[in-house]
């Protein structure tokens, strides 16, 4: 009697530079998709966000323990054969690898079979300065305007990866209307 073979879940990854809009346009995806939501800056610890308030950019160093932690916390969703949503600036190939590897059957460089999939939110740095110094000036975020730069200068995507990058400057129902067909295609072809 031949075993099953077991499907997991998929995992959208909503990333960018602070203030494109992720945390929004994540927890609508998950809506539409009814399935979990994480956001990625409650599994920063204290500290880090601690050195990201006071302006000081994170070392990788900081930077791998929370996306450990948040790698294994979509792999327990994955694995359930569940899908997820999840905001992370995910902003170097390497930090999106550790996520990758949440997905049990990746292999290094096989994007396009891998169950974590990412879209880029993108918009030009004015626009996101304004947006940050709105959120810093509400008191709704801890990442200082000063931090964008260097957010800036370490995002970095290969095209072979294959992420959607969307334009992040329009109306949210048409982010939505971008992203969703892509997501839902996904979602078809993973059962």
């Amino acid at each position: 009697m031949a075993s099953e073979r077991k499907v997991h879940g998929l995992a959208f990854v909503i990333m960018g530079v602070s203030g494109t809009g992720k945390s929004t346009v994540a927890e609508m995806v998950a809506k539409a998709l009814n399935c979990s939501f994480l956001e990625a800056d409650d599994f920063h610890s204290q500290a880090n966000k601690e050195k990201m308030r006071k302006g000081i950019p994170l070392t990788d160093e900081d930077r791998f323990p929370w996306l450990e932690a948040l790698r294994d916390a979509m792999s327990k969703i994955m694995v359930s054969g569940k899908n997820i949503t999840l905001t992370c600036s995910a902003l170097q190939k390497k930090y999106r690898e550790i996520l990758r590897s949440a997905d049990p059957d990746y292999k290094a460089g096989q994007y396009k079979s891998c169950r974590v999939k990412f879209i880029c939110l993108e918009a030009p740095a004015e626009v996101i300065a304004e947006r940050m110094n709105r959120r810093s000036v509400e008191g709704k975020h801890f990442m200082p305007v000063s931090l964008l730069q260097s957010q800036l200068e370490l995002l970095q995507i290969d095209e072979a990866e294959g992420i959607t990058r969307i334009d992040a400057t329009t109306k949210l129902n048409n982010i939505m209307d971008n992203i969703l067909p892509a997501v839902f295609q996904y979602t078809k072809s993973n059962k």
